[in-house]
């Protein structure tokens, strides 16, 4: 596998400045919407960077489930190892990576807890299933099988049969804002168009142009 000379060109279009939006949130939307037209299946797949209090990095594919001029939103289990990095050291990292277009996206940000109304929001519209698996794993627990993990949704699907399930305390959300997110585009000879958005004082931004 010669994988050093895997490669190809980006030609499917570039970014001037004139294309962008004011805010990064209006400018996220209008690329998400051109995502979602191309039918790619989860549009809303991205991966969240953290580090724990020693400074080692950790990385995982989430959900983004909600964004607007606050911050990008995500859920998760209050006792994972992402919840433990972010409690320790709430400034993380997001990417959009949405190559099939040549694109990426970049969030720098801090990582807030969201509050038990949101989560509860929510919570309440996930499939049935999904509310209990919630329930059954200790996420990122060692566990000695899958076995073990069947066996407890099973005795949660029975605890809850007949009632709504109510949300795990261990279980919420986090919103992170911004204050940097970068727009990259694939272009030819490596010559990409990277521009990102700065929050200023007064919750203006800054756009610049970054070198490839």
């Amino acid at each position: 596998m010669e994988i050093d000379q895997w490669r190809r060109e980006y030609v499917q279009g570039g970014l001037q400045r004139s294309d962008l939006a004011e805010s990064p949130v209006e400018q996220f939307e209008a690329w998400l919407g051109e995502v979602v037209k191309a039918g790619i299946s989860d549009p809303s797949a991205m991966c969240l960077s953290t580090a724990d209090a020693s400074g080692q990095p950790s990385q995982r594919i989430v959900l983004l489930k909600g964004f607007d001029a606050r911050g990008f939103v995500f859920y998760t289990n209050l006792k994972s190892q992402k919840a433990w990095d972010i409690a320790a050291n709430p400034k993380v990292s997001l990417l959009f990576p949405w190559h099939f277009l040549d694109r990426q996206v970049i969030v720098r940000g801090v990582a807030e807890p969201l509050s038990d109304t949101e989560a509860d929001e929510y919570f309440s519209s996930r499939p049935r299933d999904s509310q209990i698996a919630a329930w059954a794993s200790h996420q990122s627990d060692a566990i000695v099988s899958r076995q073990v993990l069947e066996e407890g949704f099973e005795t949660f699907r029975q605890k809850f049969d007949g009632q709504d399930v109510p949300r795990p305390e261990f279980w919420g959300g986090y919103r992170v804002e911004p204050h940097a997110v970068e727009f990259w585009q694939g272009r030819a000879s490596r010559l990409h168009d990277r521009f990102v958005y700065r929050s200023m004082e007064g919750g203006d931004w800054q756009i610049e142009r970054l070198s490839p």
